[in-house]
């Protein structure tokens, strides 16, 4: 009957201690971390999806992400390797990027660095850097650049291509063709 008696006591002061008056100050939270080098968040296994008036425009999935607010403008930093997958109107595959790191920007531009690679149909694309404007829908690039089709494979610096690749231009380019 002891024991019973002490272990209801140690119950009630156990939930006495708890009580009390809630706290009336709050403070702010702590900002002196955050600044230019530090993310304002963090993501593990991202999945961003694209939409164009509320239709499904792409899928960008990266092992990382890190958002950054650039002279009061969200930059999102994608890395570990990333795979954006654009579509078509109804929703099927038409184009695939994938690169080591993407940067993607408010005003929708996507800036892909690190051994990128552009696919959609028998067209591949190989480059270090490209840049598709959200507002055209275009992909561009200033750097090397190695274009293969079947029986054909086209080098130069610098390309400009729409989103599908079936219109582009080759800038300082040279050419190898196979024939039969």
């Amino acid at each position: 009957m002891k024991k019973v008696i002490v272990l209801f006591l140690h119950v009630i002061l156990i939930l006495a201690s708890g009580c009390g008056e809630p706290v009336k100050v709050r403070r702010s939270p702590e900002t002196s971390l955050t600044g230019a080098n530090h993310p304002v968040q963090e993501s593990w296994t991202v999945k961003i999806v694209m939409t164009e008036s509320g239709i499904r425009r792409g899928v960008i999935e990266a092992p990382h992400g890190a958002e950054y607010l650039v002279e009061g403008r969200s930059e999102h930093h994608l890395d570990g390797g990333i795979r954006a997958v654009f579509l078509d109107i109804n929703g099927n595959p038409t184009t695939t990027i994938t690169a080591l790191k993407a940067v993607l920007y408010a005003n929708k531009d996507i800036e892909a660095l690190g051994n990128v690679i552009i696919s959609s149909g028998s067209t591949v694309i190989r480059t270090e850097f490209i840049k598709r404007s959200g507002k055209d829908n275009m992909i561009r690039s200033n750097r090397l650049v190695t274009i293969t089709r079947p029986g054909e494979t086209i080098r130069g610096e610098g390309f400009e291509s729409d989103q599908t690749l079936k219109k582009y231009r080759i800038f300082r380019g040279s050419a190898e063709a196979f024939t039969k």
